[in-house]
């Protein structure tokens, strides 16, 4: 065949060597969430390859306010979605001249990517002018229902409920009614910390669960659960520690219930199915359990939820090898107070304002 036509070696050749599209995306990825992981899915959708930047700390202090998150804390973040193909540290907040030539003839860029919400300087000029100026801008749907600024709100607001339960049980021991303690905590309990009502479609769990493929009769696989609230540094080692132990990484993650029930009624900060795209996310992560029990065992009263797989020998304790923690990050905004709800009375502001004049943008 190749004798009678010789030129179908050329189309052959052509289409092998076909450029890969790389895209690049920005942020400060402070307080990882699914919103931030659905940003960078629908960037890599856009090409064939995505190149992220993560803006520095001094550049989030000048233009928004001192970050939650350490720059080594957000790189891991990022650096731990399965859609990230090549990381930048310390990129700049607004997309200058300089940058972006840097941008297309280092990195081999082909358009930068934001979400359709404006991202404004200090100035109120918009940061990505240039490229969209120079043409090679590209635009995709802002997640709803979720922002680094909602969930520094909900831990304010746990701050709150906490003093106004303290407050009532002080009441009750000086004879006061128990009632309205026992209303408060109720609210608490099913508050769940202020957590949202978020609810992921099935098309989304698709879409955070594409490409993975259910083990073979042979494969070693590997379960770990948790509760995986506030997704942080933390957990991303944690997961790549037990992917490197099998071939399949099986993640079961706690009930709303169970969690409160374990750490108190002001957690999960991050409600059951937030929490489940935001291990999903993650590339060492092959499958979750949604709601999964705390005890691996079918026994009940057990005291120790790991005693089956210790009976069976399969049990595995890793320790995190970072110290970054739900409750010390948790911390750090309380320690902080005063700022952050300065910060945050300001980002409310024009989140409303967004949501006020948003425009379409075609669905993800």
């Amino acid at each position: 065949m190749p004798h009678l036509f010789p030129d179908l070696r050329v189309f052959h050749k052509k289409k092998s060597t076909k450029k890969r599209v790389r895209v690049y995306m920005d942020g400060c990825f402070d307080l990882m969430h699914y919103g931030h992981a659905n940003a960078l899915r629908q960037a890599k959708a856009l090409g064939d390859e995505l190149v992220v930047g993560v803006v520095s700390d001094e550049e989030i202090i000048s233009n928004k306010g001192p970050p939650v998150l350490s720059m080594q804390e957000r790189l891991a973040l990022v650096s731990g979605l399965k859609w990230v193909d090549e990381v930048i540290p310390n990129a700049p907040y607004e997309i200058t001249e300089e940058f972006m030539n840097r941008l297309f003839k280092e990195h081999k860029i082909d358009y930068i990517i934001h979400g359709d919400d404006p991202c404004l300087l200090p100035d109120g000029t918009d940061a990505y002018a240039l490229a969209k100026k120079v043409g090679r801008y590209k635009q995709i749907k802002r997640t709803e229902g979720v922002s680094s600024t909602d969930i520094v709100g909900r831990i304010l607001s746990s701050i709150e409920d906490v003093k106004a339960d303290k407050a009532c049980s002080e009441s009750s021991h000086t004879g006061e009614s128990d009632n309205l303690n026992n209303t408060q905590s109720s609210k608490s309990l099913a508050n769940g910390g202020h957590v949202s009502h978020f609810l992921p479609t099935s098309r989304r769990i698709v879409q955070f669960s594409n490409g993975k493929v259910w083990p073979g009769p042979n494969s070693r696989v590997v379960y770990i659960d948790g509760a995986f609230d506030l997704f942080h540094a933390g957990h991303v080692e944690i997961l790549k520690s037990a992917r490197q132990l099998g071939d399949f990484l099986l993640v079961g993650i706690y009930a709303d219930q169970t969690v409160s029930e374990l750490r108190g009624g002001h957690f999960p900060l991050m409600n059951l199915h937030e929490r489940s795209l935001s291990v999903l996310a993650c590339r060492y992560v092959d499958e979750v359990i949604i709601g999964a029990p705390w005890e691996v065992t079918n026994d009940m009263g057990k005291s120790d939820p790991y005693v089956v797989p210790k009976n069976m020998g399969i049990f595995q304790t890793l320790e995190s090898p970072k110290d970054t923690t739900t409750t010390s990050i948790a911390r750090r905004i309380i320690a902080n107070h005063e700022i952050y709800v300065k910060r945050n009375a300001k980002k409310e502001a024009s989140e409303k304002k967004y949501y006020a004049e948003k425009k379409y943008v075609s669905a993800d």
